[in-house]
């Protein structure tokens, strides 16, 4: 099956040789979205919660570019580099995803690029 590339301005442009997220068939596997904003990419300011709806913003924004919405995400990983930062993390995200609530699992880091301290990835499925 063939990859199709997902693009869209309103999320920051990948930093490395990958795409924001790849196609294949039914299936939308969206990169790991730091909390940088798409016109500067530059890393957002902020405590923990401002840097996690920043990167779920980049999230929807990729998801509506591939032609589906936060409701059509099938699995969400979060990477923090401070797990004690767990508690605060689970509250954005329950803004932005209602039940039933996509599989998600919770990893510990020690660093992710530009100094981010919240990190998303996601997969998406379509009808």
């Amino acid at each position: 099956m063939p990859r199709q590339p997902v693009r869209t301005a309103d999320a920051p442009a990948a930093i490395g040789p990958y795409s924001q997220a790849t196609r294949c068939g039914n299936t939308v596997y969206l990169s790991g979205q730091l909390p940088m904003d798409a016109a500067t990419g530059e890393l957002v300011e902020g405590d923990i919660a401002v840097q996690a709806r920043r990167a779920f913003d980049n999230l929807r924004a990729i998801c509506q570019a591939a032609g589906g919405s936060l409701d059509d995400v099938a699995r969400v990983g979060l990477y923090l580099t401070d797990l004690s930062q767990f508690a605060a993390v689970n509250a954005v995200m329950a803004e932005y995803f209602s039940e039933p609530y996509p599989a998600r699992s919770t990893i510990e880091v020690s660093a992710l690029p530009k100094g981010a301290r919240f990190e998303v990835d996601a997969v998406m499925v379509l009808d």
